[in-house]
C-alpha cells in the first residue's frame, strides 16, 4: 500500500471551488484567515498609501492582501502588506501567483490573528528567508494609532519599535515613520 501525505499543497488548493474564504498553508496545513475587521483594513491600507509614495519615488511594488505568495508547494501565506524592491520587479506575475519572498512583509496584528501572526507565521517567513518582515500594532495615544514593529530609518527607531526576522534595524529599505492618524 502506498502511503499518502496528508498535506495539502498549492497545486490543490488552487483546485478548490471559490468559496470566498482566504486560505493560507504553513507546511501543508490548511489555515482559514477570517475577513479583516474595518480598523484593520484601515491600518492596512495607511502602510500601503506609506508604501505607494516610497514606490513611486524609488520604484518596486507594493501590495495590498489578498495576494497568495508562495513560498514552497506546501507553504503559501497572505501578508497584509508586501513590497517588492525595483530590482526584483521582474521576477513577479502580474496574472499569477507569485512565487519569490517580498523584500517586506507587514501583518496588522488583530485579537483573532494575533498568537499565528507572531509565531507561525513570522517563523515561516523567516524560515524563508523574508529579509525584512513588521507587525504593526494599536497603540492609542491621544487619537492616533502608531504602527509599531514596521521597518523604518534606524532614527526613527526611537518613535516605534522595531522588530524584523533576524531582530536587527532594516538597512536596505529607508521607509518613513509609520504613523498616522486613523480619524482622518
Amino acid at each position: 500500500m502506498k502511503a499518502t501525505d496528508p498535506r495539502v499543497t498549492f497545486a490543490e488548493l488552487q483546485q478548490w471551488p471559490d468559496d470566498g474564504r482566504r486560505y493560507e498553508l504553513y507546511d501543508g496545513e490548511v489555515i482559514v484567515v477570517p475577513s479583516p475587521f474595518l480598523r484593520h483594513q484601515r491600518v492596512a491600507m495607511h502602510i500601503e498609501e506609506i508604501l505607494l509614495e516610497y514606490e513611486r519615488a524609488r520604484g518596486g511594488v507594493s501590495a495590498l492582501a489578498p495576494l497568495d505568495i508562495v513560498l514552497s508547494e506546501h507553504n503559501v501565506v497572505q501578508p497584509d502588506v508586501v513590497y517588492f524592491k525595483p530590482e526584483r520587479r521582474h521576477l513577479l506575475e502580474d496574472w499569477d501567483a507569485n512565487r519569490i519572498p517580498p523584500d517586506l512583509a507587514v501583518e496588522v496584528l488583530s485579537r483573532s490573528t494575533e498568537a499565528r501572526d507572531r509565531g507561525r507565521k513570522m517563523q515561516l517567513l523567516a524560515r524563508f528567508q523574508v529579509p525584512n518582515t513588521g507587525l504593526s500594532t494599536r497603540r492609542k495615544t491621544r487619537s492616533r494609532f502608531m504602527c509599531s514593529a514596521i521597518m523604518t530609518t534606524c532614527s526613527s527607531a526611537r518613535t516605534t519599535k522595531l522588530r524584523t526576522s533576524t531582530r536587527r534595524a532594516c538597512r536596505d529599505l529607508r521607509l518613513p515613520p509609520l504613523v498616522f492618524s486613523l480619524n482622518s
